[in-house]
C-alpha cells in the first residue's frame, strides 16, 4: 500500500532522513554568584528538561549556588576565603557607605569616593575568580577529569574572567550568557560603538546626548578603560600568560567567545551596532504569574478597585536601613492602594493598615496579577524585564552598579519615574507614586506598548538562548560567525597603518611636487636673467 503511494514514500523518506535539530550533550558551566546566578539557573533548568547533562563548577563560599541539586551535579571548589559578592552582610555595608558617600552629591571628592569603593570591590572580587581558576589548572587531576568527560560545551557569564580562561584552556566553545563583561557592557568588546550615542555603563544618560553629555559619557568610559587596563588585566595576566598564552589577555579571551546570548531586548536598550554572534535574549526570565497563596490572593482581592503596589529591592539587598523605611512606610499609609512590601528589617512603626510586609514574595506572581498597578523597584535587570513582561509602570530608586543606567532607560521610555535614596521624603515619595498610579499619565499606557512590543517576537527569548545553544553544540562551535577583528593591533583595527601609508605617499608626491615647482622657477629665473643680459 505504502509503495503504491509516492508521497507517502517521498514523505516516510524524509522523515527517516532528518537530522534532529536537537540532541542532547555535555555542558560545563561556570556561573557568576548572586543576582546572576539567578539567570543562568533559569536556563540551567530548561537545558536540563530538554535532556542535557550539566556539571556546574562553583566555589566552596558559594552565597547562591547550591551544590546539591536535581538539574545539575556540581564542582566545589575548596577556596580559603568568600569574595565579597558572595556575602551578603559586606554588600549590605557597601551599599550603606555608597549611600552615605552618595549624600554628598554635587562634591568631586565624593564622585571620587564612589569611583575608589566600586574599584576596590571589583578588585577584590576579580582577585577571587582569578585565584580560584588557577586553583583548578594547578589541580591536574581535575583538569585531566574535565578532558576525560568530553564536554560538548563551555557555557559561562563573563561578568567575572574565571570561566572565559578555563573554557580557552580547554578548548572548548565557549558561549557567554552576559549583559556586562569584565570592564563594563559587553558589546563595547566586539562591536562598532560610538560614544557620541552609546551610553557607557555609570553615565547615566541616553543615546540623545548634548555635548555635556558627551564629556560624561567619555569620562565614564575612561574610568573603564583604567579600571580594565589597570586593575582587571593585571589580575588575571597571570594565569593565562602561565596557561594559555603570554600574548593573549582576558579581555582577547572574552572577545574570542563563539556566542554572545546577549541579555538585553532592544525594546529596552537603546539601539546599537552589533554583531553576527551576538543572541538576543532580553526578558527569557519571564513567565506568565501563577496563581497566589491563598492568604495574599485574599489581601490582593481587598484592594478594590484602587489595586495593589509592588516593592522589591531584589537579591542583595532587603532593607533600606530604619530610617528610609520609614519614610517609606509613611508614603505608603497615605495611599488607597494596598501595598506589598518585601523588607527584611525591624517593622516600621509608620506602616499602615494597608501595607503587608513580607521576608520574600512571588514577584512574578505579583506583577503579573490584574490587580497590580504599579512596580517599586532598585532597577535589576531580572524585576525590571518582569515588570515589562507584565505590563506594570515602575518607581525606581536605583541603589548601585548598574541599576542608574538601567532607569534611565525605562525613564527614557516614559514607562518609568525615577528617585534619588539619598533624598528620599515622604512627600516627594507619595507624589510620585500618585502620578505612576495616575490612568490620565502616560506610564501605564506607554508600559503596555513596550509589552506588546517585547511579547510580538517569533520565538520566546528561552526558545532563542536554548537554540543557538544547541546549534554551537551541533557544529561545535560558531566560529564562522565571529569576527576576527579582535586578534588585529589597535593600528591595524583603526587602520592607522593605511592612513600612515596614504600620508606618506600625499607628502612625498607634495614634496616632488613642490621641489619640481622650485626647479622650474629656477629655470625661469635663469633664462630671463639670460635675456636681460
Amino acid at each position: 500500500m505504502l509503495f503504491r503511494c509516492p508521497v507517502l514514500l517521498l514523505l516516510a523518506s524524509l522523515l527517516w532522513t532528518q537530522v534532529p535539530l536537537s540532541s542532547t550533550g555535555r555542558i560545563l558551566v561556570y556561573p557568576v554568584d548572586g543576582s546572576h546566578w539567578l539567570n543562568m539557573n533559569i536556563v540551567l533548568k530548561e537545558l536540563h528538561q530538554r535532556g542535557h547533562e550539566l556539571t556546574v563548577v562553583r566555589s566552596s563560599t558559594s552565597w547562591y549556588i547550591p551544590e546539591k541539586t536535581a538539574h545539575y551535579t556540581s564542582l566545589t571548589i575548596a577556596i580559603t576565603h568568600a569574595s565579597h559578592l558572595e556575602n551578603p552582610e559586606f554588600m549590605a555595608s557597601f551599599l550603606k557607605r555608597n549611600i552615605d558617600i552618595r549624600r554628598g552629591e554635587g562634591s568631586i571628592l565624593s564622585f571620587i569616593a564612589l569611583q575608589q569603593e566600586t574599584i576596590n570591590l571589583l578588585e577584590e572580587a576579580h582577585r577571587a575568580s582569578a585565584e580560584m581558576v588557577r586553583i583548578i589548572l594547578e589541580d591536574k587531576r581535575l583538569v585531566k577529569k574535565l578532558r576525560d568527560t568530553n564536554y560538548e560545551l563551555f557555557l559561562t557569564d563573563p561578568g567575572f574572567g574565571g570561566g572565559v580562561v578555563l573554557g580557552a584552556y580547554l578548548g572548548l566553545p565557549i558561549v557567554l550568557n552576559v549583559r556586562w563583561i569584565t570592564n563594563g557592557e559587553g558589546h563595547f568588546a566586539i562591536a562598532p560603538s560610538p560614544l557620541s550615542y552609546i551610553p557607557t555603563i555609570g553615565s547615566e544618560v541616553t543615546d540623545k546626548m548634548t555635548f555635556k553629555n558627551k564629556l560624561k559619557n567619555l569620562l565614564h568610559y575612561g574610568i573603564g578603560q583604567y579600571i580594565d587596563h589597570i586593575t582587571t588585566r593585571p589580575l588575571y595576566q597571570g594565569v593565562i600568560s602561565e596557561f594559555i598564552d603570554p600574548d593573549a589577555s582576558i579581555y582577547s579571551l572574552i572577545q574570542g567567545a563563539d556566542l554572545w546570548l546577549m541579555r538585553v531586548d532592544f525594546v529596552f536598550e537603546f539601539p546599537r551596532p552589533t554583531m553576527p554572534n551576538v543572541v538576543y535574549m532580553g526578558g527569557f526570565q519571564c513567565k506568565a504569574s501563577k496563581p497566589l497563596p491563598a492568604d495574599l490572593e485574599k489581601f490582593v482581592q481587598s484592594s478594590g478597585e484602587h489595586g495593589v503596589v509592588v516593592m522589591s529591592l531584589g537579591t542583595f539587598l532587603g532593607s533600606l536601613g530604619p530610617e528610609i523605611s520609614e519614610i517609606i512606610a509613611s508614603a505608603f499609609a497615605r495611599l488607597p492602594q494596598k501595598v506589598v512590601w518585601r523588607n527584611l528589617g525591624p517593622k516600621p512603626s509608620t506602616a499602615g493598615n494597608n501595607t503587608l510586609i513580607l521576608d520574600w514574595l512571588p514577584q512574578n506572581d505579583l506583577l503579573g496579577h490584574p490587580k497590580t498597578k504599579a512596580f517599586i523597584t532598585h532597577g535589576g535587570t531580572n524585576g525590571i524585564y518582569e515588570a515589562i513582561y507584565h505590563g506594570i509602570p515602575v518607581l525606581g530608586i536605583p541603589l548601585m552598579f548598574d541599576q542608574f543606567d538601567n532607569m534611565v532607560r525605562l525613564q527614557a521610555r516614559g514607562v518609568a519615574e525615577v528617585l534619588e535614596v539619598t533624598a528620599l521624603d515622604v512627600d516627594t515619595l507619595t507624589q510620585a507614586l500618585k502620578d505612576i498610579l495616575d490612568e490620565k499619565k502616560p506610564y501605564r499606557k506607554n508600559m503596555r506598548r513596550m509589552s506588546q512590543l517585547h511579547h510580538d517576537t517569533p520565538l520566546k527569548p528561552m526558545d532563542t538562548a536554548i537554540f543557538w545553544l544547541e546549534y554551537v553544540m551541533r557544529h561545535k562551535g560558531a566560529a564562522h560567525l565571529r569576527t576576527e577583528s579582535y586578534k588585529l593591533p589597535w593600528y591595524k583595527y583603526h587602520n592607522v597603518d593605511v592612513f600612515a601609508l596614504v600620508l606618506g605617499i600625499v607628502m612625498v608626491l607634495g614634496l616632488l611636487f613642490s621641489m619640481t615647482c622650485r626647479v622650474l622657477i629656477n629655470l625661469l629665473k635663469r633664462k630671463v636673467k639670460v635675456k636681460q643680459q
